[in-house]
C-alpha cells in the first residue's frame, strides 16, 4: 500500500528524530518524498554523523517554549510542517512501588506531555494556516497491557493513547487526523540495549513473540507511511497495533 505512496510537497516533523525508531521513520519518509525536519536533544554533531542531509533542531520536548521554536524554525527553512511525529520517549525500569517521583515526573514530561504539546503545537500552526495535516503518536502495546517493570512508561503510553483519541475527536471535522502507531516487542532502543547487556535475553524475549520475530524498526517506519498517506482519509483516533500478537498472550 505504501510502494508508490508520493510525499512531496509534505512536510515531515519527526522528534525523538535520532533513536532507532525515529531515524527509521524520518529515512521512510524521506524515501517518499517528504522533507523531513528531525528534533532531539543530541548535539549537531551527532545529528550530522548518524543523519548526515537532514534537517536538524536541537530540542527539549518537555520545553513548550522549545517545541514552538523548533516548529516556527521548520516551518522557516521547509514550510508548515503537516506530517508530525510524535516519537520523542524514554523508558526507566521500575515497578510501581520503586518508581521514584523524579522517575514518574520524566516519564510524564517526555513520553506524555511532551508528545501532548508538540502535538498541540503542530496543529495550532495547522489551522491557522487551513491546512489538513496527519499527526502521529508512537505508543506502545504497553497502552493496553500492564508492564511490572515498566509501570510509569506504561502508565504514560495509557494517557497517550487517551490525548490521542481527544485531539482527533477535537480536529476530526478541520482535516487533521490523528492516530497512533503502538509497536509491540521491538528490536531497538532499551530494549536493544538490554540485548547486548544480558546473554540471552534476546532469546527470551522473541520466544514470547507468537510470531516468533522481534519487531523491526523499518516494519514500524511502515506503519507510520500507511497513516501518513493521504488517500488513507478515514482513519483517526486509532491505534494501529503491530505486536506480532503479543497482546493476545499478554493482555490486559
Amino acid at each position: 500500500m505504501t510502494g508508490n505512496l508520493d510525499l512531496r510537497h509534505r512536510v515531515a516533523a519527526v522528534s525523538g528524530g535520532l533513536g532507532d525508531i525515529g531515524r527509521a521513520v524520518a529515512s521512510a519518509l524521506a524515501s517518499a518524498g517528504a522533507q523531513v525536519a528531525l528534533g532531539d536533544r543530541l548535539p549537531m554533531i551527532t545529528a550530522r554523523r548518524v543523519m548526515p542531509g537532514f534537517h536538524y533542531t536541537r530540542v527539549d520536548v518537555t520545553r513548550k517554549e522549545q517545541i514552538d521554536r523548533w516548529l516556527r524554525q521548520v516551518a522557516s527553512d521547509l514550510g508548515t510542517p503537516d506530517l508530525v511525529i510524535c516519537n520523542a520517549g524514554i523508558v526507566k525500569v521500575g515497578t510501581a512501588l520503586e518508581t521514584t517521583r523524579q522517575t514518574w515526573d520524566q516519564t510524564m514530561a517526555v513520553n506524555l506531555a511532551g508528545a501532548f504539546f508538540l502535538a498541540q503545537s503542530a496543529a495550532q500552526r495547522l489551522l491557522r494556516r487551513r491546512k489538513k495535516g496527519r499527526i502521529i503518536f508512537v505508543g506502545s502495546w504497553a497502552a493496553h497491557a500492564p508492564h511490572r517493570h515498566i509501570a510509569a512508561y506504561s502508565v504514560a503510553k495509557a494517557g497517550l493513547r487517551m490525548a490521542m483519541k481527544c485531539l482527533a475527536l477535537e480536529l476530526a471535522g478541520r482535516g487533521i487526523l490523528v492516530n497512533e502507531i503502538a509497536p509491540g516487542k521491538a528490536d531497538a532502543g532499551l530494549s536493544r540495549q538490554l540485548f547486548a547487556q544480558r546473554k540471552g535475553l534476546r532469546d527470551r524475549v522473541q520466544r514470547g513473540v507468537p510470531v516468533g520475530e522481534l519487531l523491526q524498526v523499518d516494519e514500524i517506519a511502515r506503519g507510520v507511511l500507511f497513516l501518513c498517506d493521504p488517500q488513507n482519509c478515514h482513519m483517526t483516533g486509532s491505534v494501529l497495533l503491530i505486536d506480532g500478537g503479543v497482546s493476545l498472550v499478554y493482555g490486559p
